[in-house]
């Protein structure tokens, strides 16, 4: 078995703003299976977001909430196992802060659990799981509910898509509401049929989202010959060429945290 975890903030953030983002890989003393769990933070914009904490409060307590949960609860599902770990994350901080507020804190999850005869998903948001089949076909799994939204809805300033965040028509983070773990994109593979997957933040999702510089099997190739490493040093270049001309990033940010775990079962 190999594993690979690499996870950067945006270099705009150094010393300014720490890594939102949340990468986990749980492997149980028995050795039988494990689970990964990636988390993006969203960044809120200036106005606020009702809450006392930091969106780094939030993924790390969200995010080891559900390492915990996904390596103990074999009797839990991945939807019950995320609404249980946004349920408890919520209590941790709902005497304190608005939770009602749609800029409360939030996150995009990957979760991933295999056993010696399943590999379970789950994708919630726009960070991605590529899976590797026995035949080395890749496959995405991605929930592209933000994607498939109207670019009228989202201003650039990222604030009207509160209109949209966690609305019915609209698309779903991890929150404070329990109910979006059922809104998520899941599934599940006889073992044998998953060789590797890769789970990866948006961050590092641009090479070929926004950059079009190759397509999903391009992407877990160079992830998994030349490593993870590799794919965020690629994106760094391409953003800060990009910097000026905005032709490809337009309304984003110039950097981004950005994640990748890898694993080879």
């Amino acid at each position: 078995m190999r594993t690979e975890v690499v996870s950067e903030a945006g270099p705009v953030n150094s010393g300014a703003r720490p890594n939102e983002d949340f990468a986990g890989i749980g492997l149980p003393a028995s050795g039988q299976g494990g689970c990964v769990i990636v988390l993006d933070g969203v960044t809120p914009p200036d106005g606020g977001t009702g809450c006392l904490h930091s969106v780094p409060w939030f993924t790390a307590r969200l995010g080891g909430t559900l390492t915990e949960l996904t390596v103990s609860g074999r009797d839990l599902t991945l939807p019950e196992i995320l609404s249980v770990a946004i349920a408890r994350t919520a209590e941790t901080h709902a005497s304190t802060c608005d939770l009602s507020h749609p800029r409360t804190p939030q996150a995009t999850v990957v979760l991933t659990r295999w056993s010696a005869d399943t590999v379970e998903y789950l994708v919630l948001s726009d960070s991605a799981l590529l899976l590797e089949s026995s035949d080395g076909t890749v496959t995405p799994v991605l929930d592209d509910r933000l994607a498939r939204l109207p670019r009228a809805s989202l201003a650039s300033d990222a604030v009207a898509d509160a209109t949209v965040r966690n609305k019915e028509g609209g698309f779903f983070t991890a929150a404070a509401d329990p109910s979006v773990a059922s809104r998520a994109v899941t599934g599940t593979l006889p073992r044998h049929e998953v060789r590797a997957f890769a789970a990866l933040t948006d961050g590092a999702t641009r090479w070929v989202e926004k950059f079009r510089e190759g397509d999903w099997a391009d992407c877990f190739a160079l992830v998994r010959e030349e490593g993870a490493r590799a794919l965020l040093g690629r994106v760094r270049a391409l953003e800060s060429a990009d910097r000026e001309e905005r032709a490809f990033l337009r309304r984003s940010k110039t950097h981004d945290d950005a994640t990748v775990v890898y694993v080879e079962l």
